[in-house]
């Protein structure tokens, strides 16, 4: 589950009674409290394509837990590829536990770097089952750092402080993100343009449709900044594969912009990039890596600079759910999938697939719904919605 936005187990631990001094706080107005968590796996834990071999920088959860209108909300980033199906909801239950909010109130967002961790907690006990546990999942791992974000949300909730304006600026950033399918003339698919490119009809090929907008809501107690939230939609990866975990340039450009801005907390958001990656622009080099973080840094910087305060207050907040239900697509069915994870012969990539897939079919044919959110600030609006979505879901939306 990540976020589409347009301005998208644990260790057993129980908070006695934590609604109670938030509920009273929200009586004061509109207040904000930010954590920042590393969530850096141990080396030889497994990551997306291969076991963590270096921490070539460190990885984080962040976010904000806003308090005033309702229950608490809370908004969470992970620098992971992805949190999905019961592990969802595992994030989700803890981090509301730890603040005395509902589960519905909690949005949880992967930014989708490549050489970083995975969580599906229902994947690994069936993948266990069939033999192979612990190849994709380090659960000791996933749960003590649920277990951690959990109690820095709690924190954060205790040390808030009071919001007087909302800041919101949008600026273009150029030569990051670019369309993964190129049309040709009969409006079919001519170019397939994946996260590098060595192609040169693939480099000279356009853009093609994107949103080239990176877009930035900020927190203020009057003149002093308290957060920013950035959002953008791309596949953050420049190179991956080998378990040299990275934020990716979306993290070390994140990591430039709170050394501009010392104490101004940036939390980011990916967008849906579903099919926009940087490969029209990355030759899958180690030196683009750091091209790409600047030109996404500069976007930023942009963003923030384009900022215009307007006051708001708690009634300005609002929280919006709807659940729904997607079909599962024709191709999944549960005798094939079982029958990849009963086969010897079937790779460890495709056992992945099939506990995943096989678990998310066991969720839709039990009636369980997706929940998706929209938290409303003032004239804004920040859509959640699931997956990796394509970008014209966002444009849509917007």
């Amino acid at each position: 589950m990540r976020a589409i936005t347009g301005a998208v187990l644990a260790f057993v631990f129980c908070w006695v009674g934590l609604g109670r001094p938030f509920q009273a706080a929200a009586a004061e107005g509109l207040r904000v409290g930010v954590f920042v968590v590393d969530v850096s796996p141990p080396l030889g834990s497994p990551v997306a394509y291969a076991p963590a071999r270096s921490i070539q920088d460190p990885l984080s959860a962040r976010g904000v837990v806003i308090l005033g209108s309702g229950k608490p909300i809370v908004l969470c980033a992970v620098d992971f590829i992805g949190i999905g199906n019961s592990g969802y909801d595992v994030w989700r239950e803890h981090l509301a536990e730890a603040v005395g909010t509902t589960a519905d109130r909690v949005a949880v967002h992967t930014l989708h770097q490549h050489d970083t961790p995975r969580c599906d907690f229902g994947a690994e006990m069936l993948l266990a089952q069939k033999g192979h546990g612990g190849e994709h999942f380090d659960v000791v791992y996933l749960r003590r750092t649920i277990a951690r974000v959990a109690a820095a949300v709690h924190r954060a909730a205790a040390h808030t402080e009071a919001v007087t304006h909302l800041g919101l600026g949008r600026a273009k950033v150029k030569k990051v993100a670019s369309n993964r399918r190129i049309l040709g003339p009969d409006g079919k698919v001519a170019i397939i343009r994946w996260s590098s490119v060595t192609d040169p009809a693939a480099i000279a090929a356009p853009e093609g449709l994107i949103d080239p907008y990176l877009r930035t809501i900020s927190f203020w107690r009057n003149d002093k900044p308290l957060a920013a939230l950035t959002y953008y939609a791309t596949h953050p990866q420049s190179y991956y594969g080998k378990g040299d975990v990275t934020s990716e340039f979306v993290g070390i450009a994140r990591s430039q912009r709170e050394k501009a801005l010392p104490g101004v907390p940036h939390i980011h958001f990916n967008g849906a990039g579903g099919n926009i990656a940087a490969g029209k622009y990355n030759n899958g080099t180690k030196p683009v890596r750091k091209i790409l973080a600047d030109r996404m840094a500069a976007g930023m910087r942009l963003s923030w600079e384009a900022t215009k305060k307007t006051p708001i207050s708690a009634s300005d907040v609002e929280w919006r759910t709807q659940d729904v239900k997607l079909p599962p697509a024709p191709h999944l069915q549960e005798k094939s999938l079982l029958e990849i994870l009963e086969n010897p012969k079937s790779n460890t990539k495709t056992l992945l697939a099939a506990a995943s897939n096989y678990m998310w079919l066991k969720r839709a044919h039990s009636g369980r719904a997706i929940s998706l959110s929209c938290l409303k600030l003032g004239g804004a609006y920040v859509l959640h919605m699931p997956g990796e979505l394509f970008v014209e879901y966002q444009l849509a939306a917007q």
